[in-house]
């Protein structure tokens, strides 16, 4: 500015509460976590009720780091005691990441309080578009690598396949299901290596099971059906089952190794389909056509659009989040400086001046108006 200046400075909230999930809970909550106190912030932290041990390592880690006491306080509980933390009336902020149904809670519970900034950072319905591949046996292990990696257990796992009608989408759906029913889950030490572990728990994968058998009940086609290997533990195998023709499945993200799969004819019902759903976290398109993807870029509803590459790989040098269900406008990673703090704008000047223009009607001559 000619006689003076403009400046933009950001300012904590000051006290928010950071509700961590089950899956990478060592990894997850630091998304908020580090950008929270780097703006200044003091935190309240409550990790899953599910992985206790791993929020108060994270805790220890901190402490270690040089924290300072009360900078960073850790609280375990399950629902009641996030309920309890979320009413909190000193509360400045509360940032989330888990399921849907969850957030929703969230949302209700904060709304008519536009001074708390929410952040809620869910999960999806999330589709991946298999087009015309030269290579099946690459597309079929970006596919593997995309629904089953880590059990299914991250939020841009895809759940929805979405398959080319013809003789290569049915040579690569016959390839995918005799891959995938070799993957068997074994335990952390097991050797050798398995590909993926077991689910959080034996509820979890039972509810990933029971979603199958529902899915099969409406008319569902089991091409590779999900196992428990063994009583009393997590360790489900891969499911794949094709929903092609069948009406009012659920629009819900099943948790876990389950794949849906549909077949479309022509790339706009592609589209079609994968915007059928209220989530918009993850999508992706596996196709040598750059064209095809720039078209995907214009019309697809989800935040993370990939080419060629799984739903499950992001980086933190981009935001990170999606719309609809899977969140309310607050993308973490690279964007959470946005929602950790808030901005403030100054004009300065060090020196104070008589304008050499006045306005219209102010007069300052030494004369005495009579």
């Amino acid at each position: 500015m000619p006689d003076g200046a403009a400046s933009l400075r950001h300012r904590p909230h000051g006290v928010l509460a950071v509700f961590g999930p089950y899956n990478f809970p060592g990894h997850l909550p630091n998304g908020h976590i580090v950008p929270a106190l780097l703006a200044g912030n003091t935190i309240i932290f409550k990790p899953s009720e599910l992985t206790p041990w791993s929020g108060e390592a994270v805790m220890r880690l901190w402490q270690q780091a040089g924290l300072p006491p009360g900078v960073l306080n850790l609280v375990q509980g399950g629902r009641e005691t996030g309920q309890a933390l979320s009413a909190l009336e000193d509360l400045d902020g509360l940032l989330f990441t888990g399921r849907a149904n969850t957030g929703y809670q969230l949302h209700r519970q904060l709304s008519g309080q536009p001074e708390k900034i929410l952040a809620l950072e869910m999960g999806g319905n999330n589709p991946l578009i298999i087009d015309e591949v030269a290579d099946i046996d690459a597309a079929v292990h970006l596919t593997i690598q995309s629904a089953f990696v880590t059990a299914g257990q991250r939020c841009t796992c895809a759940r929805r396949l979405l398959l080319k009608s013809g003789a290569q989408g049915d040579a690569f759906l016959a390839r995918l299901v005799a891959v995938s029913q070799r993957l068997t889950p074994g335990n952390w030490d097991d050797e050798p290596q398995p590909f993926i572990g077991g689910l959080i728990s034996e509820q979890a994968a039972q509810q990933v099971v029971t979603a199958w058998q529902q899915l099969e009940a409406m008319g569902g086609r089991t091409l590779l059906a999900p196992r428990l290997l063994q009583s009393e533990t997590s360790l489900l195998t891969p499911g794949i089952i094709e929903m092609t023709g069948v009406a009012g499945v659920p629009d819900e993200e099943v948790f876990g190794p389950l794949l849906r799969v549909w077949r479309y004819d022509s790339f706009e019902e592609a589209i079609l389909m994968a915007n059928n759903t209220r989530f918009g976290l993850s999508c992706g398109l596996v196709s040598p056509e750059r064209e095809k993807f720039d078209q995907l870029l214009l019309e697809a509803r989800a935040g993370i659009v990939n080419w060629n590459k799984p739903l499950t790989g992001a980086a933190s040098t981009a935001p990170f989040g999606g719309i609809g269900a899977s969140g309310n406008h607050r993308p973490s990673a690279w964007y959470a400086a946005d929602y950790c703090t808030w901005p403030m704008a100054s004009l300065e000047s060090d020196s104070l001046t008589l304008p050499a223009t006045l306005n219209p009607g102010l007069d300052f001559s030494d004369e005495v108006v009579r």
